[in-house]
């Protein structure tokens, strides 16, 4: 079977984490990744630990199956060398601060007097238009402005960061999206566009509950640990042995979790029988959920809840996660080659299951610094050929 991007190149310019995760989910997918690096350094994750043998084990799961090579956009050669590629990829991502690509030529308005089929995606904090557009950020940066710390943590505790990297992979996720459309637009159109991602945007746009309760009650919310702020029972409760997960989310899942754990009246409360009413009395109601868990383990509790189609799971740590039964079933959890060692990397798997594409059981390499130079040009020169023998 081919693959649903194998006929797809991106010239990808992006570091860190944001744009790198964007080219992985699309290489993932079947598009031919040429990762530009800075000569000498290379992207900065390939300094970020953890190491094996001197090769960032960060670096490698997130760049897997693409290549390098290293360009100073400065330099007379690279520059040619770069110009080369321009004329054979179908889009080129950029993670700079607006106006970086301008001065080295590149900018958009430059790049698609040229090459009107190209598809340029750009992700950066605060995206290339607004009164900040020029400002650095970081994932936490945009995690603080963008209002997800706000509604992070516990009640009377100072904000926290989510603990992945929210502010970076959201971003990266809607730039995959962008320039997926722009590659169907383009099928119509013979027209490539500009995409333009803010970390910053991306963090709003995941405020699902938030804003909708801030707009409509002038209140906006603060964090609530694990429940969430519109649907109750839905966080973490005590059992005999530690925390678990029970969430309900409708009137009917409420009913039924009343008459497994033995108390079917409590569906029929005024405090607890409409989904409104439970969150009116959410702490009244966790105490009363408590008085029945706690004399029972946890494993008891999440065996007799999957058994009544009630939603529930055990806070797992990420090591039990990576050896879970499901995760392990759908190819979530894959091998890739790692430099000079003989055994491999792990890396989260392509959580994109497609009926066309066989699913990734084992990840292709991250590349070594400037690694696949010859390679690449010998590939540039096959392309010229072509082109010269069809013209």
């Amino acid at each position: 079977m081919s693959a649903p991007l194998e006929d797809i190149t991106i010239l990808d310019l992006t570091h860190v984490l944001a744009g790198p995760y964007c080219s992985m989910i699309l290489s993932d997918l079947g598009a031919k990744v040429i990762k530009v690096e800075k000569p000498g350094t290379g992207d900065d994750t390939r300094h970020f630990p953890p190491f094996r043998d001197g090769f960032s084990a960060y670096f490698a799961t997130i760049n897997r199956n693409k290549q390098s090579i290293a360009l100073d956009l400065k330099d007379d050669q690279d520059r040619l060398v770069f110009e080369r590629l321009l004329e054979q990829v179908d889009v080129v991502m950029e993670n700079y601060r607006p106006g970086v690509m301008e001065r080295l030529g590149y900018g958009w308005d430059s790049l698609s007097a040229k090459h009107p089929h190209l598809i340029y995606g750009a992700v950066s904090g605060f995206g290339h238009t607004g009164p900040d557009a020029e400002r650095p950020a970081y994932d936490m940066v945009v995690q603080a402005r963008g209002g997800v710390m706000s509604i992070t943590g516990e009640k009377n505790r100072e904000p926290v960061r989510v603990g992945a990297s929210v502010g970076d992979i959201v971003a990266g996720m809607f730039l995959g999206h962008g320039l997926l459309a722009a590659l169907y637009q383009r099928q119509k159109t013979g027209k490539g566009q500009k995409i333009d991602v803010a970390m910053l945007d991306s963090q709003l746009a995941i405020l699902e509950h938030a804003v909708a309760i801030t707009s409509e009650t002038g209140v906006p919310p603060g964090p609530s640990g694990a429940r969430h702020p519109s649907i109750a029972p839905f966080e973490t409760y005590h059992t005999k042995d530690g925390l678990m997960v029970i969430a309900c989310g409708n009137d009917a899942l409420f009913k039924r979790f009343c008459e497994v754990i033995g108390k079917p009246k409590w569906a029929k409360r005024d405090d607890f029988a409409t989904n409104l009413a439970r969150c009116e009395n959410v702490m009244l109601l966790r105490r009363k959920i408590e008085t029945v868990t706690l004399a029972h383990p946890r494993a008891y509790w999440i065996k007799l809840f999957t058994a009544s189609g009630i939603p529930c799971a055990p806070i797992q740590t990420v090591a039990e996660t990576m050896q879970d039964p499901q995760i392990l079933a759908r190819n979530m959890v894959v091998d890739m080659p790692a430099p000079r060692a003989d055994r491999p990397f792990k890396a989260a798997g392509n959580p994109i299951k497609m009926s066309g594409l066989p699913d990734m059981t084992m990840a292709g390499p991250a590349p070594m610094l400037d690694g696949d130079r010859d390679d690449i040009l010998a590939w540039l020169d096959r392309m010229d050929a072509r082109k010269s023998a069809v013209s």
